[in-house]
């Protein structure tokens, strides 16, 4: 690996013409969002409305992030319909999980308005701003939220655009006087190509997205592209191992893991302690001292290396970084702590990969060890079901019992054949079930025992909102 060589903050110049596209679209005072409930979406529009425009939107169904947009003052509907739109938008903005026949999308579409993908606005939000990107198939969202933590924490200062919810500070995004932005790189419908990093990390490269990309090699090869993108004189941070490693671009590479004394960046001495974890913090001849983690799971060590990493590069101050993390609480349905006591332990987690519930029942595992493991999983997709069927079984089979709810489709049709039951069937473990929301909700009321217990509930479709009747039930 090369270059440790740390740089400055600087500004880059970008094509005028770019910033006279910049200038006409962040100047528009009506935008509409088709899809604005999206973790990435809802980030845009806090975006361009604490810029002061008229931000609207349509969803398909209402959440805690979308009353939370309206009681920002956005205004949001919940119906396909054309008479409820503002026909003066000057900008249109949509997500790629929208349908195509979306009745609001083709209306704009087929009468002259400037539609465009939510990655292309992001691309250029981002075209003049110093910006650190944070990719991979997992990790990416709290290593985004670290950075971005560490940042603001530091007094550094940035704009953040986060896949998910801080909960230090109760939202994904926020505005910052540095033209330095902290954004997550998301691989599906390959969006984050239309970036520009000028530092990026790269946390893995597994297959996913299959429907997008056809072959998890065709997929690698995005990420290859995507360090390709780097500016200059950037840096690439990749986390060590990855497969097709030395096809990475860029002049100035670091690696990072968790305890890997080859990788340049890496932990050593690390202790637990009630669910929390001190190391130190190696960054090829530099070491950080007494690193104070306060949140769970050793894949969250890893997650840590990364950011101080980059913080390190910027040249922030070891005891401001310390002071950060310390203070750093993580990301909402992140290895979240619902409840956390001696007998029960009732972790959510947005976990919906197989090697992400690799990390999740590991570290859970691990961290409470005297307790019995029970994992509620919502497979998200029936393609990625399909595709990944083998390694979700596997990996369900480390926890001591396993209930699986029907799969979650998003924005899929259903595939014949394509069910749960595909994993139960290949699942080992004999102590299995599926069960519907009101099947699981009976069980957590009159079944499940609480006593010495890990509760554990996975899955990136609607399994959250399950998570506060099962709370309830469970007190």
């Amino acid at each position: 690996m090369t270059g440790s060589k740390k740089f400055k903050y600087c500004p880059y110049e970008s094509p005028s013409g770019v910033y006279v596209e910049e200038r006409r679209l962040l100047s528009m005072k009506v935008i509409y969002f088709i899809g604005i409930g999206g973790i990435g979406m809802s980030a845009l529009a806090r975006y361009f409305h604490s810029r002061g425009t008229r931000v609207s939107g349509y969803d398909k169904t209402a959440s805690s992030l979308t009353r939370e947009l309206e009681q920002e003052g956005m205004k949001i509907h919940y119906e396909d319909n054309v008479d409820m739109i503002p026909k003066d938008a000057e900008l249109v903005v949509y997500t790629p999980a929208v349908p195509k026949e979306h009745k609001e999308l083709v209306y704009y579409q087929q009468n002259g308005y400037k539609v465009v993908k939510r990655s292309d606005v992001l691309q250029i939000a981002t075209e003049s701003s110093f910006n650190i990107c944070i990719a991979g198939t997992h990790g990416k969202t709290t290593i985004t939220t670290m950075v971005a933590h560490l940042l603001r924490h530091t007094g550094y200062g940035c704009n953040a655009f986060l896949g998910g919810i801080s909960v230090n500070y109760g939202t994904n995004f926020w505005p910052s006087e540095r033209n330095v932005s902290v954004v997550e790189a998301d691989e599906y419908d390959r969006s984050f190509l239309k970036l520009s990093p000028d530092i990026a990390i790269i946390t893995a490269m597994d297959p996913d997205h299959l429907d997008i990309y056809g072959t998890a090699e065709e997929m690698e090869k995005a990420f290859i592209e995507f360090s390709g993108k780097i500016k200059e004189g950037g840096l690439l941070i990749s986390k060590f191992g990855l497969k097709r490693a030395k096809e990475l671009k860029g002049t100035r590479h670091l690696s990072y893991s968790a305890q890997n004394n080859k990788a340049d960046a890496h932990a050593e001495n690390i202790k637990m302690m009630n669910g929390s974890y001190e190391f130190n913090v190696v960054i090829k001849k530099k070491t950080i001292e007494k690193v104070k983690l306060n949140i769970g799971g050793m894949h969250n060590v890893e997650n840590a290396i990364a950011a101080i990493t980059v913080a390190s590069s910027l040249n922030i101050e070891e005891e401001k970084i310390k002071a950060a993390v310390a203070d750093f609480r993580g990301v909402k349905r992140r290895f979240e702590y619902i409840i956390k006591t001696d007998e029960l332990v009732f972790i959510d987690d947005y976990a919906h990969h197989p090697e992400e519930l690799r990390a999740l029942i590991s570290s859970a595992k691990s961290l409470f060890s005297d307790k019995k493991c029970t994992v509620i999983f919502q497979p998200h997709l029936y393609t990625r079901t399909r595709d990944l069927a083998d390694g979700f079984a596997e990996v369900l089979d480390m926890a001591d019992e396993v209930i699986l709810l029907p799969i979650y489709p998003a924005r899929e049709l259903p595939i014949a054949g394509v069910s749960s039951e595909m994993i139960l069937d290949k699942m080992k473990n004999e102590n299995k079930r599926v069960l519907d929301k009101e099947e699981l909700k009976n069980w957590i009321r009159k079944d499940f025992k609480k006593q010495r217990k890990v509760l554990i509930t996975a899955g990136a479709g609607d399994i959250d909102l399950l998570v506060e009747s099962i709370k309830e039930n469970l007190k």
